[in-house]
């Protein structure tokens, strides 16, 4: 039944389709290493099993030749025997010759025993040679399929690789929006031209104070020369301003108050 169960076991993962298998599992990776464990443990089980059954194959088959070996031996005993019983009877000596033909006979009694036994392991030895010569066969398709299996399972592990650092190239050239194509030269220039709007922005500022301080300089010596005119007047020395005709014809200071003067 031991032998039995090995061998429907052999039989049945040496047919085993691999392809319908990963086709049929949720994660084929993952059969594939089970399986891979499951055929290793397998066939050093049966490779156990078989070496046991082809050693008690090769006892019976020693036991078998050494059955033939002594049905030889008493047939070559019985005949010796029985020649030399033939030479007491020749010489007169009958009491000799019988006991000679007596031991031929139990020779002879060996000899078919060991012939029967002989015969009698030749329907085992046919039956473990088949045996084993099907297990033999069993576990080089199991090796086979381990192999393949194998096989499958680095093949699988390199494409899911392979899948994984597509899947990241796949993501990063996402990010880039191929339906423009200077999209990111763009948002660089956009944000150039704000800074430089930014700095005229800053350089009208600056103009613009700068203007403001000057015309400050310009009221100050207006106001400074006024004075100094003022100061000479008082002093009696002043002279008349250049384009004082048409100064007092323009001014807009009321003639009725120079008049109360």
């Amino acid at each position: 039944m031991v032998k039995q169960s090995i061998f429907g076991r052999i039989a049945q993962l040496a047919k085993a389709n691999i392809n319908t298998l990963l086709d049929n599992a949720e994660d084929p990776q993952k059969m594939l290493d089970q399986m891979v464990r499951d055929y290793t443990n397998n066939i050093a089980e049966a490779e156990s099993a078989v070496a046991q059954t082809i050693g008690n194959l090769r006892m019976l088959q020693d036991d078998y030749r050494e059955d033939i070996k002594n049905a030889q031996d008493w047939g070559n005993k019985a005949l010796a025997a029985s020649r030399k019983a033939d030479e007491y009877r020749s010489a007169g000596d009958s009491i000799d010759a019988e006991k000679f033909d007596n031991l031929a006979k139990v020779a002879l009694q060996r000899q078919m025993s060991a012939e029967s036994e002989a015969k009698g392991a030749e329907p085992s030895i046919a039956s473990q040679t088949e045996v084993v010569d099907k297990l033999k066969s069993g576990l080089d398709q199991m090796k086979g399929k381990l192999n393949e299996l194998t096989s499958k399972r680095n093949e699988l592990v390199a494409r899911s690789k392979t899948a994984a650092a597509q899947s990241q190239v796949h993501d990063a050239i996402k990010s880039i929006d191929f339906m423009d194509p200077t999209s990111e030269v763009g948002r660089f220039e956009e944000k150039i031209r704000r800074e430089e709007a930014k700095v005229r922005g800053q350089q009208e500022l600056a103009s613009s104070s700068l203007d403001s301080q000057f015309n400050q300089l310009e009221d100050l010596g207006e106001q400074v020369e006024i004075e100094a005119r003022l100061a000479a007047l008082k002093s009696g020395g002043a002279k008349p301003a250049i384009g004082a005709s048409s100064a007092r014809s323009e001014s807009t200071v009321d003639e009725a108050d120079f008049d109360r003067l």
